[in-house]
């Protein structure tokens, strides 16, 4: 990490590589211990040698907090936790994150913890909207292990455009430590399972589409609500995209790619249409 900063000399580093899958965590805890917590080591350890680096940003995830299954959203001073190895690893890296920054020099740096993402050219195993373009482009049922849970969905250009809201905030930050930022959407974005499948459903002709998936499986929160109040008051972030549109939007990517279209193109056409929504970084 301390070659390849050197090498490449960046004004900004943005860290959002992680071992992200819950189920995978359970088959494989050790290797996503060692990805999502000393990979983030590191990386905080590397930006500290980086004479150029003028910001940096940290990417954990929403699963961090200690999940009470309450209606209302987390805020960013909420206990953290995890149940599960994933959710417990990225919740070392954000306390390992704070640790660092308050221990040891470096650029100003910030924590991001976003929702649930969706979007074009997701192509994980075990993941609600790859799982179910793969069985609504075959004609079969999406099978959904807890069709019922409930969790914040926003569209990855939204989700992208907070993360460069958070970077621009710790580039101007006059203190290392700048801050732990929620980037999720509103009480509309929040949403179960069945209701996103069904809505992608809609879009290939068959509402119809899902079925509860047999057998047992590793027990994942009900209800897990981010309040991002902080981010659209202080930043003036917000998401651009409706749930519907972010729905739509992203089966739109699949159906096109699956036409033979090159994923890159659709990819710029769609950053293409969002970005004249966007006056600044945030808004």
């Amino acid at each position: 990490m301390k070659d390849a900063l050197g090498i490449t000399k960046p004004d900004v580093l943005i860290h959002m590589a992680a071992q992200p899958l819950v189920r995978e965590s359970f088959a494989h805890p050790r290797q996503t211990v060692e990805t999502n917590v000393m990979g983030t080591l590191n990386v905080l350890e590397a930006a500290g040698t980086c004479d150029t680096l003028r910001g940096a940003l940290i990417v954990t995830t929403d699963k961090v907090y200690r999940n009470v299954g309450r209606q209302s959203g987390y805020v960013e001073d909420e206990p953290l936790g995890g149940d599960d190895p994933y959710s417990a690893s990225k919740a070392m890296a954000d306390l390992l994150t704070h640790a660092w920054l308050a221990s040891f020099p470096g650029p100003p740096t910030a924590v991001v913890r976003a929702g649930n993402v969706i979007g074009g050219g997701d192509y994980s195993q075990d993941r609600l909207v790859p799982d179910a373009i793969k069985a609504l482009s075959r004609g079969d049922q999406v099978l959904l292990r807890f069709p019922g849970s409930i969790r914040p969905w926003q569209h990855v250009l939204d989700c992208l455009n907070g993360y460069l809201a958070v970077t621009q905030h710790a580039l101007s930050s006059s203190t290392r430590n700048a801050g732990v930022w929620n980037i999720g959407p509103g009480n509309g974005g929040l949403v179960s399972v069945s209701e996103v499948t069904a809505a992608l459903g809609r879009l290939w002709g068959n509402e119809n589409c899902w079925s509860v998936a047999e057998g047992e499986h590793p027990d994942e929160a009900g209800l897990l609500a981010l309040d991002a109040s902080k981010a659209r008051h202080e930043l003036g972030w917000d998401n651009i995209l409706s749930l519907e549109s972010a729905v739509e939007w992203t089966a739109d990517w699949y159906l096109r790619v699956a036409r033979g279209e090159p994923p890159l193109d659709v990819t710029l056409d769609q950053v293409t249409a969002f970005m004249p929504q966007v006056t600044s970084f945030g808004t």
